[in-house]
């Protein structure tokens, strides 16, 4: 179970999460959380959020957004806000680490999720990317079907997957979901006394939710 103050550090994305609010604390309502992105840092594919509305303000630093054919540039103090069903990815566009401050609600099983792609991340179980390899993609987008799911025909593409999850669950691979949070928790830590900044941090269309609009590119 995730609690504030909590730190994630994803090896692989150059994300860093720093939990705020959880899902314990809200009543479910809402999951707030700080993102450090590092230089190279980034969502590690286009994804939808059936339910769950996002919302991103940039602290510092410069994020580039992506939804549908529309690319956002977005700067400190700039706000952004994904709708559910919208398809986006993001990454940081800059040449320092990109702060921001990120809200999801409802809050369901995003903690979960989170913790669950840096473990397999930490385990070698990703690619390049960031991306979980096939079979654990597989299982990945069964356990949390109800918080992300492919940006195009997620139903074909759960048929297709299918056949992979009963296969890495004959692997044992669903052990990781059996366990919630005993094996993330061995790589959850404290914040180190140090400034957001210095470490390592996801829209339909991102919505500018202030006067002034982030640049398009």
């Amino acid at each position: 179970m995730a609690f504030p103050g909590q730190v994630l550090d994803n090896p692989v994305s150059g994300e860093r999460f720093i939990f705020s609010q959880t899902a314990d604390d809200t009543g479910g309502e809402l999951l707030a959380v700080e993102f450090v992105v590092a230089p190279d840092g980034r969502v590690p594919g286009a994804h939808v959020h059936p339910v769950q509305e996002e919302r991103f303000e940039v602290v510092s630093g410069t994020m580039r957004f992506k939804a549908g054919r529309e690319t956002v540039l977005a700067g400190p103090g700039d706000t952004l806000v994904v709708p559910p069903g919208t398809s986006h990815r993001f990454a940081n566009a800059g040449e320092s680490p990109a702060v921001l401050r990120v809200e999801v609600r409802p809050a369901l099983k995003m903690e979960q999720l989170w913790e669950t792609v840096v473990a397999l991340a930490a385990d070698g179980r990703t690619f390049r990317s960031g991306l979980p390899k096939p079979l654990d993609l597989a299982l990945f987008m069964r356990e949390f079907e109800q918080e992300v799911r492919a940006p195009f025909a997620p139903g074909l593409v759960r048929a297709a997957t299918a056949p992979l999850a009963w296969l890495a669950a004959r692997r044992g691979l669903t052990r990781r979901y059996q366990e919630p949070g005993t094996r993330d928790q061995a790589r959850a830590r404290r914040p180190a006394p140090t400034r957001p900044g210095e470490g390592r941090t996801t829209a339909a269309r991102p919505s500018p939710a202030r006067p002034s609009t982030p640049r398009k590119r």
